[in-house]
């Protein structure tokens, strides 16, 4: 199987937003209460982890005045986000960067981007981080959102126990089950993840974890908006 940047999952780049369909349940249901969390005043967001441009391009079209600067560090999931950005006609308003936000976690001043942004989302990107480095990058988010700012993660969660861990693994199984797809043809297309800069294969952490560690990185208002077995919305205020 080719080797894969971690959060590329698929083979082929052009696999990935149909099968992460397959694959996880209600996956624009989930990034749709991203959208939804940000304030209408938002303007100026940074994306961490773009992918294929699915979250990009809801916040595109739900906020006609905002401005998108979005990192990833694999080129060919850049390229195809930056084809779908342009073929939607918001090319204008989206930068795309390659770029590891490890890197960034470590040294903000490396990339150039500067701070004051609005708000901050991630999907699916996360929680190839370890424990050490998502609280490093949640303080580097937290210092570079304005008074008042958002920050809101999409991300599978470690089940709480191994009961739970069954539980979470069979609603996953039956969903991909209702999408007529047999589990066997969607993890054919899969490829093998490869360590890329600070990101590895999944590293998750409990929700909890996540919330202590985003009331320890000074955020307020810390919540969970949407919750689907080990699937989470989570983030805080500024």
């Amino acid at each position: 199987m080719q080797q894969l940047f971690p959060g590329e999952v698929f083979a082929k780049t052009a696999d990935f937003d149909t099968g992460i369909r397959q694959l996880l349940p209600r996956y624009d249901e989930m990034l749709a209460v991203i959208t939804h969390c940000l304030p209408v005043t938002t303007h100026r967001i940074l994306e961490l982890g773009c992918g294929t441009g699915e979250l990009s391009l809801k916040i595109l079209q739900r906020f006609p005045d905002a401005q998108v600067i979005a990192l990833d560090y694999s080129p060919r999931m850049l390229q195809f986000a930056e084809t779908k950005i342009t073929a939607a006609g918001y090319q204008h308003r989206w930068t795309g960067m390659e770029a590891d936000f490890g890197e960034w976690a470590d040294n903000s001043s490396k990339l150039g981007i500067g701070s004051e942004f609005d708000a901050c989302v991630s999907s699916l990107a996360i929680h190839h981080l370890d424990d050490q480095m998502k609280l490093k990058l949640f303080q580097q988010i937290a210092t570079s959102l304005t008074q008042g700012g958002y920050f809101w993660n999409a991300d599978p969660v470690l089940p709480e126990s191994p009961t739970l861990a069954e539980v979470y693994k069979a609603a996953r199984e039956e969903w991909a089950s209702q999408q007529g797809v047999p589990l066997t043809e969607v993890r054919a297309k899969l490829g093998t993840s490869s360590t890329q800069g600070y990101s590895s294969q999944d590293q998750l952490a409990t929700l909890e974890t996540h919330l202590h560690m985003l009331t320890a990185s000074g955020f307020k208002t810390v919540t969970v908006p949407w919750k689907y077995y080990g699937l989470a919305v989570f983030g805080g205020s500024r």
